[in-house]
């Protein structure tokens, strides 16, 4: 066989890059030779994917809950990742911020739209009776999705809003976080304290979630979207993005929750708890919460009326 020009160019660069670290091409070649194929499912490690799925009944359904879960988790990676990507970009620019924008904007469609999974996708029979042995589990301890609000917008937007205007926006970020608008979510009906729920994952994950709100005070999207020039600031396209973002993350998706609990616990004369103890009546409906990413992007009225419509 021939060696061409192009296969000896490649061949000088992989010396040149193997030698900065002082290593061996020829050996890194005869590693090559001896190495076997990549084979899909050893690359996407398959065998071991499947094996995550472990119910805890015999129930069928449960499977479908576990692997939406799962699924959903996933995609609140990606959307972690490129978050990231607009945050600490050295040279952010107008295109990186839409491109990475409507990457988690189509991660999150993807999310909606497959809710009916959730919906009318289990039987409600077998779901009433395999999410008792779930107790005190709940999706509410998913802190990849807080990570996602902590990342997208400024700590004090995630105050709830019967708390905003007690705390100052210069206030620590410790007291804000106590006083973020999901654990008024996670208390017992009957008591109002705590639910095991909620400390459980606080116990877990609070040091985490305040240490990246206090990293993400300059790095989230909107300290970023204020970042660019006032012309980028008024692109249409971008503007269209982060509501879409702000939409999708604070009204579609926990109205997608709603209907799932609605569907699921609403049984009459009585509601049904949530596997965590949250009061799901009043902490899943985004009118309830008004929570916005980016206020400055929305009218008065938009404001005004936030979570009664699922259309902007």
């Amino acid at each position: 066989m021939e060696f061409t020009h192009d296969m000896l160019s490649r061949l000088e660069k992989l010396e040149h890059k193997y030698k900065v670290l002082g290593q061996d091409i020829e050996s890194y070649l005869d590693g090559l030779l001896y190495a076997d194929y990549l084979k899909y499912w050893d690359y996407v490690h398959l065998d071991t994917l499947l094996s995550l799925q472990t119910p805890k009944t015999p129930i069928p359904d449960e499977e479908i809950f576990i692997v939406y879960h799962q699924i959903t988790e996933l995609y609140f990676k990606l959307s972690l990742s490129a978050i990231r990507q607009i945050a600490y970009a050295e040279d952010l620019t107008l295109d990186l911020l839409k491109r990475q924008i409507g990457r988690v904007n189509r991660y999150f469609d993807n999310l909606i739209r497959s809710f009916d999974i959730m919906i009318d996708g289990m039987d409600k029979d077998e779901f009433l009776k395999f999410r008792m042995s779930l107790l005190p589990a709940s999706g509410f301890q998913s802190a990849q999705y807080r990570m996602i609000e902590i990342v997208s917008t400024d700590m004090p937007n995630l105050i709830h809003h019967t708390r905003r205007k007690a705390i100052k926006k210069s206030a620590p970020l410790e007291e804000m976080y106590q006083n973020i608008y999901w654990k008024f979510g996670a208390t017992e009906l009957a008591t109002g304290k705590k639910t095991l729920t909620l400390r459980q994952f606080e116990e877990k994950y609070s040091k985490r979630l305040i240490e990246l709100a206090e990293d993400s005070k300059t790095n989230n999207i909107r300290q970023s979207y204020l970042k660019l020039s006032k012309t980028d600031q008024q692109d249409e396209e971008l503007i269209t993005l982060l509501r879409e973002h702000d939409f999708n993350a604070n009204i579609r998706w926990p109205l997608s929750h709603y209907r799932s609990a609605v569907r699921h616990l609403n049984r009459e004369p009585d509601e049904i708890a949530a596997t965590g103890g949250t009061n799901w009546q009043k902490y899943l409906p985004p009118k309830n919460q008004r929570i916005v990413f980016y206020p400055e992007l929305w009218t008065d009225e938009h404001l005004e009326n936030w979570g009664k419509s699922v259309e902007w």
